[in-house]
């Protein structure tokens, strides 16, 4: 007879977030919770514990289940399998299931382990309806009015994403999305979130759209310059600038800040070499600008009195919307892949600065591949991109009262850092996009 375990083992490495693809698996064990029982079957929460074969560390991903006694067409594609005479599904692709989660926080129920809370009234009539693009976690959103984000990757402590929102909504911030609740279960005696429940921005757009439907504007006009199209999206870039100013303004009042001593810089600088010399094991083409990399990164180490607080930590245009009242920002869990001390210590605020600046630079340069070569075209990418990058430093510093570019030092190497990540993402992941880290690199080291 199948184990649950045993169809975990099978369905868990094939999905979008899980993060260990290719490394030898060597044990699961699916920690069951309290399950939530409903009109139409049972939502088993669960925790899955992988451990592999290649040394390094274990990891814990949230896999919520619906348990159901007879098949349903309808989410077919969700299946797991068959266990103990029930039909297992992935949780959030049930509606049934998902209608639970939201009961469970509407009554800040108690499942075992595993607990609900909320700090706003709940509607639990709201019908739910998962969210298409799946990144590293899974949303649902309750009639157009609140989103449930799941997070699968799972490590013990206050998720930063929970942590910042709550810290910024206290203090007045006009620029996230205000929590309503929130999920969490213990491990190894500490706190650990499991999904937050926030306003959801019906009428709002993703900056990344937005930035693309600019650069589109550019590429069909064939004789005028960034600023001089209908789509010009600096003003824009120039708000965001000043939102993130905002946004950084308040986590420094809200949460710990401190100066970073010449140790910390050089911690900072080593952590840029290790991912470096890691990435151009990895990607041939990268070796080859090795040498002015780590010489950039060098000089982050001999830096003394940095500010250094809470930020963002995975900045991009793909984390913002565009509301009818002006810019919010998402996900501030940070890189998930990084563990979560990594991801909660205090950082300097240009490295998201610096993560935007790359973001911009993306927007222009992804749609190349989508044209044919054109003569001037690439001219016209670096020139939309520098224009809104321009505007957001300029946004920044009319907060501030500082531009960003004036750390040229921190700037370039935190951009230098952002694009050997992004070679290591896209030769795993989108291959035919790698020559756009890597075009960034050769015009960094320039």
């Amino acid at each position: 007879m199948t184990t649950l375990e045993e169809l975990l083992a099978g369905w868990l490495p094939q999905q979008r977030w899980y993060g260990s693809k290719g490394r030898p698996v060597t044990g699961l064990v699916a920690h069951r919770g309290e399950p939530l029982t409903g009109a139409h079957g049972r939502l088993l929460p669960l925790l899955v514990q992988v451990t592999f074969g290649d040394g390094g560390p274990e990891e814990t991903y949230q896999v919520p289940v619906a348990l159901r006694p007879e098949p349903w067409e309808d989410i077919a594609h969700s299946l797991l399998g068959q266990v103990d005479g029930e039909f297992v599904y992935d949780a959030p692709h049930d509606p049934d299931a998902a209608a639970l989660l939201l009961s469970a926080l509407h009554d800040q129920t108690r499942a075992g382990q595993v607990s609900f809370h909320r700090i706003a009234e709940i509607n639990t009539d709201l019908r739910p309806r998962l969210v298409g693009a799946e990144q590293s976690n899974t949303s649902l959103v309750y009639g157009e009015q609140l989103i449930l984000k799941l997070f699968r990757r799972i490590a013990p402590g206050l998720n930063p994403d929970l942590e910042l929102t709550r810290a910024l909504q206290a203090a007045g911030s006009v620029h996230v999305a205000a929590v309503h609740g929130w999920i969490e279960t213990e491990i190894d005696g500490q706190e650990a979130t499991l999904g937050v429940l926030q306003a959801f921005a019906r009428s709002a757009t993703e900056g990344w759209k937005l930035a693309q439907a600019s650069v589109r504007d550019l590429y069909a006009e064939a004789d005028l310059h960034a600023d001089e199209v209908g789509g010009d999206f600096a003003g824009e870039s120039h708000r965001l600038g000043s939102a993130t100013a905002d946004v950084h303004a308040l986590l420094a009042q809200a949460l710990p800040t401190r100066v970073a001593d010449r140790a910390e810089a050089a911690a900072t600088a080593q952590q840029m070499h290790d991912r470096l010399d890691y990435a151009a094991a990895e990607i041939p083409a990268l070796a080859e600008h090795a040498g002015t990399l780590h010489a950039a990164f060098a000089q982050v180490a001999g830096r003394e009195g940095v500010p250094t607080q809470r930020i963002h930590g995975d900045y991009h245009l793909g984390q913002v919307l565009r509301t009818d009242t002006g810019w919010l920002l998402l996900d501030f869990e940070g890189e998930p892949a990084r563990p979560l001390a990594e991801r909660t210590a205090l950082m300097s605020p240009i490295r998201d600065v610096a993560g935007m600046l790359r973001s911009f630079d993306y927007a222009a340069r992804s749609l190349l591949a989508d044209h044919p070569y054109e003569p001037g075209l690439e001219y016209r990418a670096g020139e939309w991109a520098e224009r809104n990058r321009t505007a957001f430093c300029e946004g920044y510093a009319a907060v501030t009262g500082r531009d960003p570019r004036e750390d040229e030092v921190l700037l370039r190497a935190f951009e230098l850092d952002k694009a050997v990540y992004e070679v290591i993402y896209e030769a795993r992941h989108r291959p035919s996009w790698l020559s756009i880290p890597l075009g960034s690199i050769q015009r960094l080291a320039a």
